[in-house]
């Protein structure tokens, strides 16, 4: 008889451990706070703020989450500096084992715009399935109302091995929209991921190897046959932890720029991240902060 499968990753985190050793920690696009804190009655708060470097503009919201462990209820509401009010409700077990059900809603009172997205997860051994129904789906560059779009995607796992798809069907227009699929391999220490995306014009190869128990090493390659430049994207990085509350993060990719990240842990629910993006084309650029290069900012995170 064989063994029991884990749950593999849900379609959006294949390839999750490259993709945040390459995106996560660079802090060189500008400046933001978060504070998190947390009631006695089991409500959490969370406020964040961002400051972009290029533009000098200011976002933020405020988010309360309460959680019914009870019911396995939980209940989200955020309002955004762009006047957003976004509500979430997630059921999570009521059912049957493994079934997530959830309703998000986004309202601008001053525009009109509204949104709502139906979520329904399912995971068992070997298999994570999901589906979303976007009730109000927008054409985002003609802004108009293109009807309901149900997108679904699954996941298959056996002995480390993966494979999954992805698939969006438009309700009114009777068509799909958009497809894709992916296969991989995890092990404990170290994952590989192929996905073809955007209807199979985009594909991308990632690979993730935890070294030792302080360094991390990851690379992920990008081939979009409609992009003007051609060719493959490549990028690759390494995480080192310094101790237990530090560590750097450095990564290049094949257009020469290069990016470091540190952070430090101040104290217990407090770190600090610093950025730096250099392009090794325009080292000679007389402006060490002009577009060619981003220098360091601060981040700060409280709980």
């Amino acid at each position: 008889m064989s063994l029991p499968q884990p749950v593999p990753p849900s379609w959006k985190d294949l390839g999750k451990s490259s993709n945040d050793l390459l995106t996560r920690d660079y802090n060189y696009n500008g400046a933001s706070l978060e504070v998190k804190t947390q009631t006695p009655s089991n409500v959490a708060f969370k406020v964040q703020g961002t400051r972009d470097s290029k533009s000098q503009l200011i976002t933020g919201d405020i988010e309360g989450k309460w959680v019914d462990k009870i019911h396995n209820l939980t209940l989200t509401q955020t309002w955004t500096t762009a006047n957003v009010l976004r509500n979430q409700i997630e059921v999570d077990n009521l059912i049957t084992k493994g079934l997530k059900l959830d309703l998000a809603t986004s309202l601008t009172p001053d525009k009109g715009a509204k949104t709502a997205v139906l979520n329904a997860a399912y995971k068992q051994s070997g298999v994570h399935t999901r589906a979303s129904l976007d009730v109000f789906k927008v054409r985002p560059t003609r802004r108009f109302f293109t009807g309901p779009t149900f997108t679904a995607d699954t996941v298959f796992g056996r002995d480390g091995f993966l494979v999954g798809a992805e698939t969006a069907y438009n309700v009114t227009g009777g068509n799909i929209t958009r497809y894709a699929a992916a296969i991989g391999y995890n092990a404990p220490e170290y994952a590989v991921t192929i996905h073809g995306l955007n209807n199979f014009k985009t594909f991308s190869a990632s690979y993730y190897h935890r070294v030792s128990r302080d360094v991390e090493a990851g690379a992920k390659a990008v081939y979009d046959s409609k992009a003007t430049h051609g060719g493959v994207a490549l990028e690759v990085g390494t995480k080192a932890y310094l101790d237990s509350s530090a560590f750097i993060k450095a990564k290049i990719n094949n257009s020469g720029t290069i990016a470091l990240g540190y952070t430090q842990g101040l104290r217990p629910g407090v770190k600090a991240s610093f950025g730096l993006a250099l392009d090794t084309q325009k080292l000679n650029d007389a402006n060490p902060a002009g577009p060619a290069h981003k220098v360091c900012h601060l981040l700060l995170f409280s709980n």
